[in-house]
C-alpha cells in the first residue's frame, strides 16, 4: 500500500552509524512513521527547524515527494565551533499503491512535523457481496 523508494538510504544510515558522518550520501533522509487509521494512511515526517515556506509536497504518478530545506544563517564575524545539525536540502519519496487515493492527499505542518494524510481509494475499501443460495439472496460481508 505504501513503499519507500530510496534504496540507498539504508546504506546511508549504515555509513552514518559507522563513521558518524551526517548526510554522507549527499541526501539526508527524513525520518518518518506511517500507519493506517480507518480509511486513511497517515505519514508523520520529522522536519525540525524547517521553514514551512521551504516545504514542497507533491504527487506525480503515484509517487509522493516531500522536499524541504534547512539552513543556518551565520552572521558576519561568527566562528562556528560545532555544526552537527544537518543543513541543506532534504528529500523523501514514497510510492503510493493503487489502493490509495493520490488525488486527495492533504498535508499539515505543526511543531516541526509534517503530517500527510492519504485516503484509501473507494475501490480498495471492503464491500458487501450478495451471495445467492437456491432462490433467496443472503447478505455476507467480504473482508
Amino acid at each position: 500500500m505504501l513503499m519507500r523508494t530510496d534504496p540507498l538510504s539504508d546504506f546511508g544510515r549504515l555509513f552514518q552509524a559507522m563513521w558518524g558522518v551526517p548526510g554522507s550520501l549527499g541526501r539526508s533522509v527524513l525520518p518518518m512513521d506511517a500507519y493506517r487509521s480507518g480509511d486513511r494512511v497517515v505519514v508523520h515526517i520529522d522536519l525540525p527547524g524547517v521553514d514551512p515556506k521551504s516545504i514542497e509536497c507533491s504527487v506525480e504518478r503515484n509517487v509522493l515527494s516531500v522536499k524541504a530545506e534547512r539552513s543556518f544563517a551565520r552572521s558576519e564575524g561568527e566562528d562556528v565551533l560545532i555544526a552537527e545539525r544537518p543543513q541543506g536540502n532534504f528529500v523523501r519519496e514514497l510510492f503510493l499503491g493503487d489502493g490509495l487515493d493520490a488525488e486527495h492527499v492533504e498535508a499539515t505542518y505543526d511543531d516541526g512535523v509534517l503530517t500527510v494524510t492519504i485516503p484509501v481509494a473507494e475501490s480498495a475499501k471492503p464491500r458487501k457481496v450478495a451471495i445467492t443460495t437456491g432462490q433467496q439472496p443472503a447478505q455476507l460481508t467480504a473482508a
